[in-house]
């Protein structure tokens, strides 16, 4: 009589177990950092820093996200491909493995290009760059940028020689315009300044904590290309829309 094979469900148990144990043995690091030296990227980063010791997790990146109105599928969905990027960039060489957690530290290192130039290469603000966002892409509003000028300004950055690197403009402007926009779809120059020190979390945390509201799957706004989204629903829009021409202008 053959031995029957362990189910895929029990073998699946196995693995989900072994994982835990792995977890739990995991020794607790901390990075020291200077909290009032810190770089403006620093900051953006650190407020997904939930116990501040100096290293994001996967789910204190998840915790960050839910906190400032998204719900945990896509905080989760979110934050796989971010810590993938930049764990093992920013992780030194003797930090435990896997590479997944985010060394606020060496955050520099995870750096993309096809951006505004508003952080130089270190990280650190920097006041031209971000006036010239708005002197060149806002133009209903001089304090304010609508979804269609986002858009625009997304594209205007895209480095031909560096096309990997266009993802995650897209991922990071359509989330927090989807976010931060007011009800008639603009973008405020004072969000905006805080999406680069990283207030403009602080702030959608304490809004959506005082409303007990939860904005990616409540917030229904009208963008200014006339299409109501929430805004989940306008990171993905925005994605959608910008490979869609990405493709037409490579078949001109």
């Amino acid at each position: 009589m053959r031995a029957q094979r362990p189910s895929s469900a029990a073998a699946g148990n196995l693995v989900l177990a072994l994982l835990f144990l792995w977890v739990l043995g995991w020794r607790h690091v901390t990075a020291e950092i200077d909290i009032g030296n810190m770089t403006a990227l620093q900051k953006h980063v650190s407020f997904f820093d939930r116990n501040k010791d100096g290293i994001i997790t996967p789910s204190e990146t998840i915790e960050g996200i839910v906190a400032i109105g998204c719900d945990y599928a896509f905080a989760r969905d979110f934050a796989a491909p971010v810590h993938a990027g930049l764990g093992p960039k920013t992780s030194p060489k003797d930090a435990p493995l896997p590479h997944l957690s985010i060394y606020i530290k060496n955050i520099y290192k995870g750096m993309h290009g096809s951006d505004t130039g508003a952080l130089d290469a270190k990280g650190r603000f920097v006041p031209a760059k971000f006036e010239e966002i708005f002197s060149k892409h806002a133009k209903n509003r001089p304090d304010a940028l609508t979804s269609l000028e986002v858009k625009e300004m997304i594209l205007a950055n895209r480095d031909p020689d560096d096309p990997q690197s266009w993802a995650a403009p897209i991922q990071e402007w359509g989330l927090i315009y989807g976010l931060a926009s007011d009800k008639n779809g603009y973008f405020h120059k004072d969000s905006v300044r805080g999406i680069y020190d990283g207030s403009v979390f602080v702030k959608l945390e304490e809004e959506r904590a005082s409303s007990q509201s939860t904005v990616c799957r409540s917030l229904s706004f009208r963008s200014t290309d006339n299409i109501s989204l929430g805004g989940k629903e306008f990171c993905f829009h925005l994605r959608d829309q910008l490979h869609n021409e990405a493709i037409g202008d490579s078949l001109e």
